[in-house]
């Protein structure tokens, strides 16, 4: 790892028909890492990841990927990175072989370049038992690690996945963490987007959470979990009307309130000292609560903590935002 960073952005913005997006993001990502970039609907995550990929251009601000300019050496930029969107982008009517094959063309390697590259990736990606059958019969998991495969062909320095693992069963989704991880190994510095905190929490070295448009924190993972969550105290109310009572006692205090199962969840910071005094303010007759569990606080309890709300499964990012 180099000092230099692979990513550097400053006071990026970005406004849409009078909607500001961005209002001024700053990112470094140091190379051969994984960095992941979190926030909420509309936050500007994908606006973020198309300005660096050179897509579309910022109203101010500056950014350099690979150490060159995303406005002055667009051209050099786009020769250094690969940019894998939600869902694959591969033929299903050609091989995995003949895919990677074309991708190797279309990127300027000769024919036995090509085809010597393409063996390569399906070794790398465990797919030289699918590589001769055509990409129509494969699962969603094999499909996006040909996707994947397919960005490499140019050894790029700079991969930016965006969500890369929507829609994948948990099977799927935990193969192409290890494809991801393995990635990281070889020298590619990763910037990612994703829907599922236990992802970033698994993947990245670094997380930014983004909310209106500004970096509202930054860290690892356990720097920010230790900053923002530290502990949760999870309670299992007795009925209805003490779940009730609970929720409005505690008001924004709590991080989460699940009427199905009369469960909530309250930040602390893990003393006995505090648990015991947040059980005695909740339940000062010792009947509202029916059990309690502490737990070490989650990307989730993160997110909710800098956001105002917590993350859900539809928690992407809109068109254009």
């Amino acid at each position: 790892m180099t000092d230099q960073p692979a990513i550097e952005a400053t006071g990026l913005e970005k406004s849409y028909g009078g909607v500001k997006v961005l209002a001024g993001v700053d990112l470094r990502v140091a190379r051969g890492s994984v960095f992941a970039l979190l926030g909420p609907n509309g936050a500007g995550k994908t606006t973020t990841v198309r300005i660096l990929s050179t897509l579309v251009r910022a109203d101010a601000g500056r950014a350099r990927v690979a150490g060159f300019d995303v406005e002055r050496d667009r051209r050099l930029v786009r020769r250094n990175i690969s940019l894998t969107g939600q869902f694959a982008s591969v033929d299903d009517l050609q091989t995995g072989a003949e895919n990677l094959r074309m991708m190797g063309r279309l990127s300027g390697l000769s024919r036995a370049q090509a085809r010597r590259r393409a063996d390569d990736l399906l070794v790398q990606f465990d797919l030289t038992t699918v590589g001769r059958r055509r990409v129509a019969t494969y699962s969603g998991g094999t499909r996006r690690r040909l996707d994947l495969a397919t960005s490499l062909v140019g050894n790029p320095q700079v991969i930016f996945l965006d969500e890369p693992t929507t829609g994948l069963d948990p099977h799927a989704r935990q193969g192409m963490w290890h494809v991801i991880a393995g990635l990281v190994t070889s020298g590619v510095t990763v910037f990612l987007t994703t829907q599922y905190l236990e992802e970033a929490d698994r993947l990245a070295d670094r997380v930014a959470v983004v909310d209106g448009g500004r970096v509202v924190a930054e860290g690892s993972p356990a720097e920010l979990k230790t900053r923002f969550a530290d502990q949760r105290l999870d309670l299992t109310l007795a009925d209805p009307a003490a779940f009730e009572a609970a929720c409005t006692l505690l008001g924004r205090r709590a991080v989460r309130c699940d009427r199905d199962h009369l469960t909530l969840a309250v930040a602390t910071d893990g003393s006995a000292a505090h648990v015991r005094a947040l059980l005695d303010e909740v339940d000062p007759h010792r009947r509202a609560v029916r059990r309690f569990a502490l737990h070490d606080a989650t990307l989730d309890d993160v997110f909710l903590a800098l956001t105002g709300h917590a993350a859900t499964a539809s928690e992407k990012e809109t068109a254009g935002v």
